[in-house]
């Protein structure tokens, strides 16, 4: 008996294995088509640091505006020194160790190419947990695989667009006459990184309950009743990274996300006969 409950264990840790491979063969095949995009996103990355984003942009719009209205407020306040763009070369990126910037590249590619192959790696796992769906459920891959990557794709862009850059410019608003910013290549891309991964996951939560729900395992009644709970979950998950600005840009969108998952619950979830 030992060895009958055994033996399907260890096919399914073969299994396992053989998508993790596949899955880690994509992501290294990705990373080789994102190696000569690596400096381009780089570039983009560190367009806070050194070039215009909508926050510059929308800053620039209210000094000019205040100038006009309010000169008098605006010459009291010496406004103009906050207009004033800084100038590019006093905001670069700096390494220190020899191969810095490979490794750089290197980490930068990987997380391209692990997004390059995302249609692959969700179709892996869908494969994995797919014996053990009914025939209907089975029909949901293609859905499943298209929602999943647009969704990571759609929280790592609205990062990189919304959130990087308030995140950066608030950063660089304590820059004074004797406080220059002086960043680190390893520390601004590494942060940038991991939070492109987070907000990624993040904006997958309604994805995961949308086929929770379908299989019948979570209700919109059930997530809405624990919504305490979810508060108190994002806050925790947030409260990893030491800073009180990336915590709450982390923590609102996840609960956002939250309530959006509600609704996807109520809208798409399986319906409950009444005894």
């Amino acid at each position: 008996m030992a060895n009958e409950k055994l033996l399907p264990f260890i096919e399914h840790l073969a299994e396992l294995r053989r998508r993790l491979i596949i899955i880690c063969v994509a992501v290294v095949i990705g990373m080789g088509i994102a190696w000569n995009l690596a400096d381009d996103i780089l570039v983009f990355i560190e367009q806070p640091l050194t070039g215009h984003t909508y926050l510059t942009e929308l800053k620039a719009r209210i000094y000019l505006e205040a100038r006009k209205r309010y000169p008098a407020i605006y010459q009291s306040f010496d406004l103009q020194k906050e207009a004033a763009p800084a100038r590019e070369a006093d905001r670069r990126l700096n390494y220190t160790a020899p191969l810095e910037p490979f490794f750089m590249q290197c980490k930068i590619s990987l997380i391209a190419g692990f997004i390059l192959s995302l249609p692959l790696v969700f179709y892996q796992v869908w494969m994995f947990v797919a014996p053990g769906l009914k025939t209907g459920e089975k029909k949901l891959l293609l859905p499943f695989v298209c929602t999943a990557t647009v969704s990571f794709c759609i929280g790592a862009l609205f990062f990189l667009v919304i959130i990087w850059p308030v995140i950066i410019n608030f950063s660089l608003s304590y820059e004074t006459e004797g406080l220059r910013s002086w960043f680190s290549l390893s520390a601004y891309v590494n942060f940038c990184l991991r939070l492109i991964m987070i907000f990624g996951l993040i904006f997958e939560l309604p994805v995961l309950v949308l086929l929770l729900s379908r299989f019948g395992l979570v209700t919109g009644g059930f997530l809405a009743k624990n919504r305490k709970y979810a508060v108190l979950a994002c806050a925790i998950i947030a409260a990893f990274h030491a800073d009180l600005v990336t915590m709450f840009v982390i923590m609102v969108p996840m609960y956002i996300m939250y309530e959006i998952s509600i609704w996807v619950a109520y809208l798409f979830g399986r319906k409950r006969v009444a005894d």
